[in-house]
């Protein structure tokens, strides 16, 4: 077979195996001896694709041959596979139906990016975000001997850094006084999005290389487990004979993997943390394909480097994120101030409740954590937070919607959930300006928690780089004058607001309002804007139920104005993944669908 080099590896001229392969019962009549030609074809496969489309890509790299393994030797779907995340499950989808639309993974329309139960029956349970696979399998497995079906597997794979996620040690402590019949696959690469941290990493680096840990000592036999392991996720052979052994014991087992994330294609070897999610690259070098380098910044860059600003002025500020320095960008902060940044792993309830304990000692902690991330920490953001008082700042990245990543990850819930909470400030700025200058006031001094949301993707403003002025907390501001139609918009949809008024035919008619804060509201300008205009627009990235539109419903009914309202919004539905321009015009956010919106004003 004729081969030519990609880095350190080959690739191959053809792809006979996995051309023939549909779904694991056709894998299950390959001899296991042609299964490390399959993990290379599957790794050509996925890199050929992800080049091009884009996607994560160094996790699936990574667990090929586990992937193999288990639909190999398992009766999938009626054995259950749940994966951790998914970032880690092209090559379950490839294997289990999915390869001839693989090619449209994450665009609207296609395949999701993560596991999804109502795309296939593959897919045991729906995942994106971490530390949930443990829980999902052990109920599973436990319903099973409810249903007294004892021969059924349950495997639930999770990542070193998931695994040191709260719920997964939950789980954990839940699973080994159980009976259920539980394989855990810890695929140990050593990284999440960014590397992995904490004392149970450094535990798991330990047992890599000593292995008289893996017998004393082990934290996971302590839990009642049947451990084994590590042993070499990329040599089939052992896999396959462990996973063998495995089937037939009963309980609570744990098997321990070392993988390399990006296995297979030098650059994302050596570069774990762009290579999780490269955009595209050319397929045979591996190197990135440059994009056009924008006149803006993103938003999470604005916050990156304007809280290295103030804390090069202020020493009480500290930065907080549970293991996304590089998402949130907090990681030009612990280059500049190691001391005073913490990556707490994926322990976004631990995150907040530790920026409510520095709180107290008077420090200014910046909480920095995706919108949807924070959710798993709403009791902390109410009991230990709002209901001190303790001026904790949260800056919610990734809010609105995020495009290909899909419902698991649109940020359209905050508003909703954050609003109904005592003593909390939610704040959400126009553009990189506006968000500068509340990090600037926030630090300043707050008797009050404030929430600041914000979303992914760059502004619209070059020379964001203003001298920082004090933002009053409560205070809109109207950014065009109208005759009889007022538009309120809160956040970055301003800008989408802006351009359709422009292009409406009513333009004359059109006052448009940043209202900036959802809570509190600025009453004073809501008493005027309802005393003045007949039509009242709320336009907003969130949902429209419970979210800012319904505060502005509230504020009506109780001051008894009779204006004409209209709610513009995410419905109340579950958004998919694409694009945010598909999806903004599927829901009527995008320009156009604005304008449509506006030229039917009465």
């Amino acid at each position: 077979m004729q081969t030519i080099p990609i880095n350190k590896y080959f690739y191959s001229m053809t792809n006979n195996l996995l051309e023939n392969i549909s779904n694991p019962s056709d894998l299950r009549k390959l001899n296991p001896e042609q299964l490390p030609q399959l993990a290379k074809e599957l790794r050509e496969f996925i890199i050929d694709i992800v080049a091009t489309k884009e996607g994560h890509l160094g996790a699936s790299l990574g667990v090929i041959e586990l992937t193999i393994a288990i639909h190999y030797l398992f009766d999938t779907p009626n054995d259950l596979l749940v994966w951790d995340v998914g970032h880690q499950a092209y090559g379950h989808k490839i294997l289990t139906g999915r390869k001839d639309v693989f090619h449209t993974n994450r665009q609207f329309g296609g395949i999701a990016g993560f596991p999804a139960r109502n795309e296939s029956e593959f897919d045991a349970f729906g995942v994106g975000h971490s530390s949930t696979s443990i829980s999902a399998a052990l109920g599973m497995a436990i319903a099973s001997n409810l249903k007294g079906e004892t021969e059924k597997q349950h495997i639930a794979v999770i990542g070193d850094a998931s695994i040191a996620g709260g719920m997964a040690f939950e789980a954990l402590n839940h699973a080994g006084v159980s009976n259920a019949n539980l394989l855990i696959i810890l695929n140990d690469n050593a990284i999440g999005i960014d590397p992995s941290v904490g004392a149970l990493k450094e535990y798991l680096t330990k047992v890599k290389t000593n292995k008289r840990l893996a017998v004393q000592n082990n934290i996971i036999k302590a839990l009642n487990f049947d451990y084994s392991g590590p042993i070499d996720g990329h040599d089939l052979a052992k896999i396959l004979s462990e996973l063998e052994r495995l089937k037939s014991v009963k309980g609570p087992k744990f098997l321990h993997v070392i993988t390399t994330k990006g296995k297979g294609l030098q650059q994302a070897e050596e570069d774990q943390v762009t290579y999780h999610a490269p955009g595209k690259f050319d397929k045979i070098s591996g190197e990135r394909v440059k994009k056009e380098a924008s006149l803006y910044t993103k938003y999470q860059d604005v916050f990156g480097e304007t809280i290295v600003e103030l804390a090069e002025k202020n020493d009480k500020i500290v930065g907080i994120t549970p293991a996304m320095l590089t998402g949130s960008s907090l990681k030009f902060m612990f280059q500049k101030f190691p001391k005073r940044t913490f990556d707490v792993g994926i322990a976004e309830q631990h995150a907040v409740t530790l920026a409510a304990g520095m709180a107290t000692q008077g420090l200014i902690p910046f909480c920095n954590i995706y919108s949807t991330f924070l959710q798993r920490a709403y009791d902390q953001v109410i009991h230990d937070v709002a209901l001190q008082n303790l001026p904790v700042i949260f800056c919610l990245d990734r809010a609105g919607l995020v495009g290909e990543d899909g419902a698991t990850h649109h940020g359209v819930f905050d508003i909703a959930y954050l609003r109904c909470i005592p003593n909390l400030i939610v704040f959400a700025p126009r553009n990189e300006i506006e968000l500068r200058n509340i990090l600037y006031t926030a630090q300043l001094g707050l008797k009050n928690p404030i929430a600041i949301r914000y979303p992914r993707g760059t502004g619209n403003i070059i020379n964001w780089k203003q001298p920082f002025l004090k933002i009053e907390i409560g205070k809109g501001v109207q950014l065009k004058k109208g005759k009889s139609t007022a538009i309120l918009s809160i956040g970055t949809i301003a800008k989408n607001v802006e351009e359709a008024i422009l292009l409406s035919e009513k333009e004359v008619e059109i006052s448009h309002y940043d209202m900036r804060f959802i809570k509190p509201l600025d009453e004073n300008l809501l008493h005027t804007i309802f005393s003045t205009y007949k039509t009242i627009i709320i336009v907003e990235d969130g949902t429209i139920k419970g979210g800012f539109g319904s505060s502005i419903l509230e504020f009506a009914s109780q001051n008894n104005y009779q204006n004409i309202i209209k709610l513009l919004g995410i419905p109340d539905e579950f958004i998919e993944h694409g694009t945010i321009n598909k999806l903004q015009h599927k829901i009527g956010l995008d320009v156009q669908s604005l304008v449509n919106n506006f030229n039917f004003i009465t």
